[in-house]
């Protein structure tokens, strides 16, 4: 790529949860953007969205359209990046990309910042964010990982209704309306939109996110395990993952429990957590701080807490994790890697 002052930016999928908040964010960072050109389907075509105080009128997603763009911020579903991601490269743009579509791939970087920003450089054209439950546990587990290794994760998810899009943040709202108003309801998106079934989600707690594999586990949960051994570059590590829908809007939980290779001091645990880039460590009990949602929805860091040493396990660590899955776990991550290519370029 050129080395520029500016750079030509394409945000697909703008109209949606996650494209309006890289939009934000590339704002609030000060991402040196020359043109911007925001991009939806048909259907959005011709709608306005601002970006820096101005009004810019959201073009159809097309090839043509990736004509002159340094980077296109893809979030606009795996079906739109597997048909356009490659038109984009082809016009010299580099694809982040935030869906599913090419995270497995062995050619495109699986990249958290923070975790492997060397594997950006090994980038084709296109670099992958992974999931949003992913990012946030390794940003929390990578420094424990360099200290004293992982054999062993099970990690329990407690997922924001956002990681399902803005029909199920409105899905959300309105059912809450209608329990506490005594007005029957009727379930149209969660767990999976595509499928038969349809539960509630206010005031309830849905053990499904995404299809089911042949495996009894669900696709996110098996994101989580397949994703967590590619960025760490470690196909040793045992994952186990539960991944469940919560009545929340914003910001992902997780309780994870990690069995390290060598010994670890508790101590230096909480030290290296207090140092490690992106992470903040709350966790005082005799105050009743720790991580919550509430607290970590519209904020960039990763917070972790509930630090303790397993009871029965040497080597077990227990944690809990929260993070904005909008910001950190989707939209922040992508800016991020561009931030990191400009820089390095």
């Amino acid at each position: 790529m050129e080395r520029k002052t500016l750079y030509n930016v394409a945000v697909v999928g703008a109209t949606g949860a996650v494209g309006q908040k890289m939009l934000e964010t590339l704002e609030k960072r000060n991402f040196p953007v020359g043109e911007f050109r925001p991009l939806a389907s048909a259907r959005s075509a011709g709608q306005q969205v601002t970006f820096k105080g101005k009004s810019y009128t959201i073009q159809e997603a097309v090839p043509e359209a990736f004509e002159g763009i340094d980077f296109a911020l893809f979030s606009a579903g795996g079906s739109i990046s597997e048909k356009l991601a490659s038109a984009a490269v082809e016009r010299g743009a580099v694809v982040i990309d935030n869906t599913s579509a090419f995270r497995m791939l062995p050619e495109v970087p699986l990249v958290v910042p923070e975790v492997n920003a060397h594997m950006i450089s090994q980038h084709r054209g296109i670099i992958a964010n992974p999931n949003c439950s992913t990012i946030q546990m390794m940003a929390a587990l990578k420094p424990i990982y360099d200290a004293y290794g992982i054999e062993r994760i099970i990690v329990s998810t407690y997922q924001a209704v956002s990681g399902a899009g803005q029909a199920a943040i409105e899905e959300l709202r309105e059912q809450s309306r209608q329990i506490l108003d005594g007005v029957p309801i009727e379930p149209k998106i969660l767990p999976v939109k595509s499928q038969p079934k349809h539960y509630q989600i206010a005031f309830n707690a849905i053990p499904q996110i995404d299809v089911f594999e042949e495996n009894g586990f669900s696709r996110e949960e098996m994101k989580m395990v397949n994703e967590t051994r590619k960025i760490l570059g470690d196909e040793s590590i045992h994952v186990t993952a539960t991944c469940v829908r919560i009545p929340v809007f914003y910001g992902h939980s997780e309780s994870v429990y990690v069995e390290t290779r060598k010994p670890f001091d508790l101590a230096e645990v909480r030290s290296l957590l207090e140092s490690a880039e992106g992470v903040k460590l709350v966790d005082d009990l005799q105050e009743q701080q720790y991580p919550m949602a509430s607290d970590a929805a519209d904020q960039y860091d990763t917070y972790v807490g509930r630090l303790r040493r397993d009871l029965f396990h040497p080597r077990g660590l227990n944690m809990w994790i929260v993070s904005d899955n909008i910001l950190k776990g989707a939209a922040l991550n992508a800016v991020q890697i561009a931030e990191l290519m400009v820089k390095s370029k």
